[in-house]
């Protein structure tokens, strides 16, 4: 009968700092039953009935977690049209073109990922004469990068319903040209009034197309993820988790708009087990940066009157985060902006005072810029910072374009929040951003591009080294969600998550941490991934 797994004669980073750097490890069941030296190992294989790999001087990790995943959504845009980095309009409509060729007339083409800040000479947002243009007999929806945006076509709109005479919806936008017609763009909660009629997969149809993903995610070194989700996304899971599907170890968020039911439920943050488990209620406070939807202090660069767009009023989102931690449920609230971090950071401040602390902590998701001022009040609220290195090198040109040098001082300010004593926990936002754990590493270290660019980093001040930007990515998701005791550490009784890696990132030059693969990856003492 097999016992286990024991990796030796490898280089182990635990994270554990009684005990940094280890030769071997012995994983019995789903757990860790010991770390050491390789010369322990004798005892162990001695008594038979365990598999024993030898790394040959191999690097191993902690599995990682990605704190913002939207893994359905991810699921369900591998399936579709990917306009992820696409450099001109012109290239976005031949793509279009081709599905509508292999696509019945009438039926639905959709997409993600379109950027228009990358065309260049495109300062305005493209319409919908333009989808026409390539598709004039079917009907066209393209969610923009940030999945804030909806970019359709006419015979979308007709199908809809959406005219001249159709109002924009509160904490939304339907763009309009200069005589009053719908331009084809529709931001923030007006997309759902396509997005509502198109609707998703069905179950059966949703929970396949997750299996085929979860291998993907194995694949990057992934053990977790941190998924705000649709509540639908949630029993799918529970369905995978009865099956024995389930690939990862799930924390899932609820949506704003189940709230109700989910008091009535009795449904507490931090309920479930080490596969699935409640984390908070997920909260918009506002849009994007790309989308010029943030809400900030003061107005976007030449547009001082254009101060974002809040999706909710501050009576809306002070109400909405009371009800939810009087019911012992933490908020995960998406704040971009200035404004919508320190509006809920008031509201989080407002509510623990009133009620108390909830079973887990409360988050702030992105907050991609931040004033000086709340920097000590994520640590003195005991909230997480939720961020994803990834969109700071990702968005810089147009950051600076929208907001200014002076107050870029304090985007992605992932040192200043450290060094504020606040709990960082990092993530991909896939399918906004590419899934690779390895290049948000590299970001979070660099704060440069992939082809090295700026020289010197793009606020060089705010660079993590590589263990503060791993352990955002293993120890912080765990503590998060008070699993520090199961994930995130390579100990004796946690979880047996790890992964080998084919180089040493903590001793390598910074570009090739983006070219790292992972030879394996163990969840729960069982190999689910080799190269």
């Amino acid at each position: 009968m097999r016992k286990g797994l024991i990796l030796q004669n490898g280089r182990i980073y635990t994270l554990n700092p009684d005990q940094p750097v280890a030769e071997a490890v012995v994983l019995r069941g789903p757990h860790i039953a010991h770390v050491g030296a390789t010369a322990e190992m004798k005892v162990w294989a001695g008594h038979g009935g365990w598999e024993v790999i030898d790394l040959e001087g191999g690097v191993a990790l902690p599995g990682l977690t990605d704190a913002h995943v939207h893994l359905s959504s991810y699921a369900i845009a591998r399936s579709r049209l990917d306009l992820y980095g696409l450099q001109s309009l012109e290239a976005v409509q031949e793509q279009v073109a081709l599905c509508a060729r292999r696509t019945p007339p009438g039926g639905w083409i959709l997409g993600r990922g379109w950027n228009q800040n990358l065309w260049s000479g495109q300062e305005q947002w493209p319409t919908r004469q333009q989808l026409d243009q390539v598709a004039p007999d079917h009907l066209v929806s393209l969610q923009r990068v940030d999945g804030h945006t909806i970019w359709v076509n006419s015979l979308a709109l007709r199908q809809v319903g959406i005219d001249s005479e159709t109002s924009s919806p509160a904490g939304g936008e339907i763009l309009v040209d200069d005589e009053g017609r719908p331009t084809g763009i529709l931001k923030e909660l007006a997309a759902d009034l396509v997005l509502e009629h198109i609707g998703k997969p069905g179950a059966s149809e949703r929970q396949r197309l997750l299996e085929d993903a979860f291998a993907e995610l194995h694949a990057y070194g992934l053990s977790g993820v941190h998924a705000p989700e649709e509540a639908e996304a949630f029993s799918d899971y529970q369905s995978l988790w009865v099956r024995g599907k389930l690939g990862l170890r799930l924390v899932t968020h609820l949506p704003q708009n189940r709230l109700e039911e989910a008091i009535s439920l009795g449904i507490r943050a931090g309920f479930g087990n080490e596969w699935l488990r409640v984390g908070g209620l997920k909260i918009f406070a506002d849009g994007t940066l790309g989308s010029k939807t943030a809400s900030l202090l003061q107005g976007y660069e030449n547009e001082p009157q254009n101060r974002g767009l809040p999706t909710l009023s501050l009576r809306e989102l002070n109400a909405l985060v009371l009800r939810a931690v009087e019911a012992d449920l933490c908020v995960v609230v998406h704040a971009i902006g200035d404004r919508a971090v320190r509006l809920s950071l008031d509201a989080i401040d407002r509510a623990s005072r009133e009620v108390g602390p909830p079973p887990i902590p409360h988050r702030i998701e992105h907050a991609q810029l931040l004033h000086p001022q709340d920097l000590p009040r994520f640590r003195e609220l005991g909230v997480v910072a939720s961020m994803q290195p990834i969109h700071c090198t990702s968005d810089m040109p147009v950051a600076l374009r929208f907001w200014g040098e002076e107050r870029c001082r304090y985007a992605y300010a992932w040192r200043s929040l450290l060094d504020a004593g606040a709990l960082l926990a990092f993530g991909s936002d896939s399918p906004v951003e590419p899934l690779d754990p390895w290049a948000g590493i590299y970001a979070a270290v660099t704060r440069k591009r992939a082809d090295g660019t700026p020289e010197e980093g793009w606020y060089s001040e705010e660079c993590l080294t590589v263990e503060e930007a791993l352990r955002a990515y293993t120890l912080g998701p765990a503590r998060t969600v008070g699993e520090m005791s199961l994930k995130g550490s390579i100990e004796e009784g946690k979880l047996a998550d790890i992964i080998v890696i084919d180089r040493d990132i903590f001793n390598i030059p910074a570009i090739d941490i983006l070219d790292t693969q992972v030879k394996m990856n163990i969840l729960g003492g069982k190999v689910v991934y080799e190269r």
